[in-house]
Order: C-alpha cells, then sequence, then structure tokens
C-alpha cells in the first residue's frame, strides 16, 4: 500500500556472553528501522536459527564455542545467501578479520565499539555500504592482494615436485571462462572506488554521477561476479586481478 511504512530489518545476534548479548538487544531495539528477532548463544545455534528465521542480518561474534563465527557465516552464507553477517571481534586481529571476510561477511565491528558506531555499521552493512575501517580495511585488502600476488608467483616458478615426470609444468587444475566476472572500465573504477572505502554518494560525487546510476553499476558488478554484497565483490575483484590495492 502506498505510504505504508517499510518493514524493520530482521536481526540475529550471536554471542556467548549474556550481558553482552542483551545489551546488543536493547541497543538495536533502540534503533530505528531494525528489529531484533531472536539470540544465540554459540556459532552453531546462529546458523539453526538463520535456516528457521531467514534473516536480514545476523550481528556474529567471531569466537564462540561449537561453531566459531567464521565457520557459521560461511555456512550461513553458502545457505542464505541474501543474509548479510556483520561479524564482531574484540581486536582488529588480521588473521581473524580476512578470515571472516573470506567466508562472506559483509563487514565487522570491534565489540569495544561505542553504541553509535555499532548501530552505524548495522545500518551501513543493511543499506549496502562497506562496514569497514578504512585503514585496517586497506591493510587486510593489500594482504589479500599480496597473497594472491604470491601465488601467481608459485604458479609461474613451481617447485621441482610440482613439475610432471617428463619435466613439464602441471596443467592447471581448471581453466577458468575467459568470460567470467567481466566488468568494464567504468565498473572496474567503482570498484576500485569501493575497495578505498567510498559510498554511492561519494562515488556519485567524484565520478559526476547521480547516486542512482551508482547504484545500478554495483548492482550489475555484484551480479557478474556473482557477490552477495559490496564487500565480497572488492574481495573477488582482487581475487580475479580485476582491480588492484596499493599504498
Amino acid at each position: 500500500m502506498a505510504g505504508q511504512p517499510s518493514q524493520p530489518a530482521r536481526i540475529v545476534v550471536a554471542d556467548d556472553h549474556p550481558l553482552f548479548r542483551s545489551a546488543l538487544r536493547t541497543l538495536l531495539e533502540g534503533s530505528e528501522g531494525v528489529e531484533v528477532i531472536a539470540e544465540a548463544t554459540d556459532g552453531k545455534e546462529s546458523l539453526e536459527l538463520s535456516r528457521r528465521l531467514e534473516p536480514d542480518l545476523v550481528l556474529m561474534d567471531v569466537i564462540m564455542p561449537k561453531m566459531d563465527g567464521v565457520a557459521a557465516t560461511r555456512a550461513i552464507k553458502s545457505e542464505l545467501p541474501r543474509t548479510i553477517v556483520l561479524v564482531m571481534t574484540a581486536s582488529e586481529d588480521s588473521e581473524h578479520l580476512l578470515r571472516a571476510l573470506r567466508a562472506g561477511a559483509g563487514g565487522y565491528v570491534l565489540k569495544s565499539a561505542d553504541p553509535e558506531e555499532i548501530t552505524e555499521a548495522v545500518h551501513k552493512v543493511l543499506e549496502g555500504e562497506f562496514s569497514l575501517d578504512q585503514e585496517v580495511a586497506t591493510r587486510l585488502l593489500l594482504r589479500l592482494s599480496q597473497e594472491k600476488d604470491e601465488r601467481q608467483e608459485e604458479r609461474a616458478n613451481p617447485a621441482p615436485e610440482a613439475l610432471s615426470a617428463q619435466g613439464r609444468r602441471m596443467p592447471p587444475a581448471a581453466a577458468e571462462d575467459p568470460d567470467s566476472g567481466k566488468v568494464s572500465p567504468r565498473e572496474a573504477e567503482i570498484l576500485r572506488l569501493v575497495a578505498n572505502g567510498r559510498t554511492n554518494e561519494q562515488i556519485a560525487r567524484e565520478l559526476l554521477l547521480s547516486t542512482s546510476t551508482v547504484k545500478n553499476h554495483v548492482g550489475r558488478i555484484l551480479s557478474k561476479l556473482g557477490a552477495s554484497d559490496r564487500t565480497q565483490a572488492v574481495i573477488m575483484a582482487i581475487e580475479m586481478d580485476l582491480i588492484s590495492i596499493s599504498h
């Protein structure tokens, strides 16, 4: 019906500490446009609740019993690609964060963050924005790019045991579709700006486009790459060598 307000975003909070979980519920229920529909005490329960309730977002602690947050994130995104996972961490540990992003997390927020920063991170990922501290994001994406370069170097110069008995290099495991993930120069430019933490509005101003045009470009990028959100699109673009990240 015209004029009818949109439904609030449905959120599952997953954390094994009851007091922190309760504080998150109270915080989010005081924020406009969101609704906490369930709480999970471990990663396994967060997966079970997500299967049953299909929430819009899971606010996921990284370190939990039974199934850690990274494994739970991977399982949820595999079964419910439209469900956003925003991970919570006690520290900016690069290893945990990179594992979480590779598992499909749409962003992260520190557990020590101010209440306003937590609610802002939730709303950002719900709106399709990049919810990563820019300095940390750059560090993580640089590491991802470096790991990709190292893998390419290893393939170009394999160890002797990687060579076949005939002294020839082993063929790659699988041939990639040359058109897979192909993006236009404009889309690649937008991807680079997304990787640098720009919002749609900032990209529109920088490229002299309308915000709706940028949103359409981002939508096409996600479709071409088969990515569920901007974060995953950037990770895939780096892995596929569609964009490069430098200091």
